[in-house]
């Protein structure tokens, strides 16, 4: 059994990294829902995010979302975010919300489209440049709804030939990190429909290219921890958008929909030695109707839980019982560690830290959400939707 002592300092040195477009308004498909207090531009954004990298201590990096968060100064934005403890991280790609891209962006048949859609990628490396930050983090909308629309074969090379182009832009220091999705707006063929079609993209591209694994972007039963065993052997995990989802995407808070699940990811990625930096641990979540910055807490704070108990698996008995074909004391192994009640130690490791053993009421107590009602009054909230 690992020591509580080993799990605290495996635990200290994880990183969940926020999103930004989390802290403004959000919605269902048919409305967005507006919330006192809502932040009206990045900075405030930033703002947010340091009441959760204060209050969690794990939570030190903001990721942007382009246009969303566009600024014209965006080394300044750094310096805000450095001055609140932060720093900027992957910076996310927007090609799904203008009217040129109803038929796709990159895969587009126009090839003008296609140019603009590059144009914004291209800017989006510009922006890295500016910030300091190492991801270019993309997800296409692109595909099609109806048999006989486009060539399927062509819209791939498309896509190939466009991520080349982005990917022949990056730094020496930086990565393209790419996101699938089976279904959504494109309801006959997704351009990049699942984990195989990204790997094979980021296979040919070379070492700096990476997949995604979006936790609520899968079909029903789909195993999502072989995915990431496989991706984490293959050294093409990139990193995770962490959310749940009872139907589709619906991007709930981590681990709301099914925690269990949520631990099986994280024991793939404790075995199979991705809880170092090179895997980004981002949350990718819409936080509707539920306040904005008590959810992003408890979000970090599930993926702490399932981190730690993850962590608590006894190795040595596991591969013990899978060696002597123990198929019940191997599950049982698994089950000690996922029963376990983590919450006190993860407690003790906030105080020995010097934060509050329970963030989300250390928040309460802060005031924070009264001063922002307060001083946030007027002007046009952040958020995504009509």
């Amino acid at each position: 059994m690992t020591a509580p002592s080993a799990v605290k300092a495996a635990l200290s040195s994880q990183s969940i990294e926020t999103p930004s477009w989390a802290y403004g308004n959000s919605g269902t498909r048919f409305k967005v829902f507006a919330q006192e207090g809502v932040p009206r531009d990045p900075w405030e954004k930033i703002d947010d995010a340091a009441q959760v990298q204060r209050h969690t201590g794990v939570a030190p990096v903001v990721a942007l979302h382009i246009p969303w968060d566009k600024v014209d100064d965006y080394a300044a934005l750094a310096r805000h975010a450095e001055e609140r403890g932060l720093r900027l991280g992957a910076i996310n790609a927007n090609v799904f919300q203008e009217d040129e891209y109803r038929l796709g962006s990159v895969c587009h048949p126009d090839a003008a489209v296609r140019r603009k859609a590059l144009d914004h990628l291209f800017e989006c490396v510009d922006i890295m440049d500016a910030t300091g930050s190492r991801d270019l983090k993309l997800w296409f909308a692109d595909g099609t709804n109806y048999p006989g629309q486009d060539d399927i074969r062509a819209r791939q090379d498309r896509l190939a030939e466009a991520l080349a182009a982005v990917y022949e832009r990056l730094g020496e220091e930086q990565r393209l990190l790419l996101e699938y999705k089976f279904f959504e707006p494109a309801f006959y063929t997704t351009d990049v429909p699942d984990w195989g079609t990204a790997y094979a993209h980021c296979l040919k591209l070379g070492d700096r290219a990476e997949v995604v694994v979006d936790t609520g972007h899968h079909a029903p039963g789909t195993n999502i921890e072989f995915i990431v065993a496989l991706l984490l052997r293959e050294g093409k995990l990139g990193g995770f958008d962490f959310n749940s989802r009872f139907y589709a995407d619906d991007d709930l808070m981590v681990g709301a929909a099914d925690p269990f699940q949520l631990f099986r990811i994280m024991c793939e990625v404790v075995g199979g030695g991705g809880l170092g930096p090179g895997v980004a641990f981002m949350l990718d979540q819409c936080h509707n109707i539920e306040p904005k910055i008590p959810a992003i807490i408890r979000s970090v704070m599930n993926v702490q839980e399932a981190t730690a108990k993850a962590l608590l698996v006894d190795r040595e008995a596991l591969g013990a019982a899978q060696s002597a074909g123990d198929v019940l004391g191997a599950n049982a192994v698994l089950m000690d560690a996922f029963n376990t009640d983590v919450r006190p130690l993860l407690a003790e490791l906030r105080e020995e830290s010097g934060l509050a053993p329970d963030p989300v009421g250390a928040y309460h107590r802060s005031g924070w959400a009264e001063q922002i009602t307060e001083n946030r009054k007027g002007g046009q909230q952040a958020g995504w939707g009509a």
